[in-house]
């Protein structure tokens, strides 16, 4: 193994510098590409002081600058992690089709050509599923639950998946669940703090802790179980709800009631809802073996790096559930239901496919 290089594309984002730092931990050559901006370049260069680590700057939506990466590099595995995810993708629906599929695409047919062609593993999520009525079922997730995305993003990731799946390259796909950082928020960010607002209170959801998510990744470059469809998500802790992770999450900060109840969902409307649920992930842990932090201890891991420090912000407590409920997505919305997708439409634009994400989307599914 010591002669094979690894390229992870998306190298800076949460997933991907998760992913290069476990690569070069187990002593692999790992190329890592991303853009070039200046909210890279510090990641970039910490993560380039590790053992066989190369950055390469690149941008995937360039033809060219796809075939001059992969004709440098000449990986065995390219572990393909660039994407706009929500909500950003909402507002650039265009630079969104661009990243999470062209590029996909451009990668491939690329990789399919060379004299040695790597294997390729794919990021894709949960999305590509649609809205989930936990009220209709009590069903998990499962790589055979038929395919209906409601937003572009989850529409973006089923031809994403397409363009991988029917290469002659040997393939891994992996569909992320909600992928967690322990570590404290200490930013505020108003998209985010918005958007997971806008999310029903009572919607389930499976995370995974990110240092989970790469091992799962590295797994995937070396496993026999090639030209396969996993779920990645964390223990049976990591299944929650909405509702519950968030005051979780705020208690392990020492902000216990900092958070507004959210709304319900309407159990009546199988659209207003978001693409998030519960995973059966049985055989991807058996594969992969990627499991290793419950969400139980990723809160004490929270609360232990808050340390002292979630004595004065109990103080904060009055103050941030006045500003949150100020800045609530359904202030004046009407109705008593959360409805994400109009949320989410009056903030940054409508979230649906395209006509074209649809049709392809519906004829990848048919």
């Amino acid at each position: 193994m010591t002669n094979d290089c690894f390229l992870v594309t998306g190298a800076f984002g949460l997933v991907g510098s998760a992913v290069v730092a476990e690569l070069s931990d187990q002593g692999r050559r790992v190329v890592a590409t991303d853009l070039d901006i200046p909210s890279n370049r510090k990641r970039a260069q910490e993560l380039a002081a590790r053992p066989g680590v190369q950055v390469c700057w690149a941008d995937l939506t360039s033809t060219t600058d796809v075939e001059a990466l992969l004709a440098a590099v000449a990986p065995t595995a390219i572990v393909h992690l660039a994407a706009i995810i929500p909500p950003f993708c909402y507002a650039r629906p265009g630079l969104a089709q661009a990243v999470n599929v062209d590029a996909t695409a451009s990668l491939v047919r690329v990789a399919s050509g060379m004299p040695s062609p790597p294997r390729f593993v794919q990021a894709s999520s949960v999305a590509v599923y649609g809205a989930r009525n936990p009220h209709r079922s009590d069903e998990f997730l499962t790589a055979s639950t038929p395919l209906r995305p409601s937003d572009l993003y989850g529409a973006h990731k089923v031809m994403a998946e397409d363009c991988v799946t029917t290469s002659a390259l040997d393939w891994v796909v992996l569909r992320l669940g909600g992928v967690l950082l322990a570590e404290p928020r200490w930013a505020v960010d108003r998209d985010l703090i918005f958007f997971e607002a806008v999310l029903p209170s009572d919607g389930r959801i499976q995370t995974v802790d990110v240092r989970d998510v790469a091992h799962a990744f590295c797994a995937a470059t070396v496993t026999d179980h090639v030209r396969e469809v996993f779920l990645i998500g964390g223990d049976d802790t990591h299944r929650v709800t909405q509702a519950s992770l968030g005051t979780e999450t705020a208690a392990a900060m020492g902000l216990r009631g900092g958070l507004p109840t959210g709304r319900r969902g309407n159990p009546d409307d199988d659209q207003a809802w978001f693409a998030t649920d519960w995973m059966d992930i049985e055989h991807a842990q058996n594969v992969l073996a990627y499991q290793c932090h419950s969400l139980p201890a990723m809160y004490a891991e929270i609360r232990a790096k808050v340390g002292w420090r979630r004595w004065p912000l109990r103080l904060l407590v009055p103050a941030l559930r006045w500003y949150l409920r100020r800045r609530s997505p359904y202030r004046g919305f009407p109705g008593d239901y959360a409805d994400p997708w109009a949320a989410i439409d009056r903030r940054w634009g409508d979230p649906r496919p395209s006509p074209r994400s649809d049709a392809e989307a519906q004829a990848v599914r048919r």
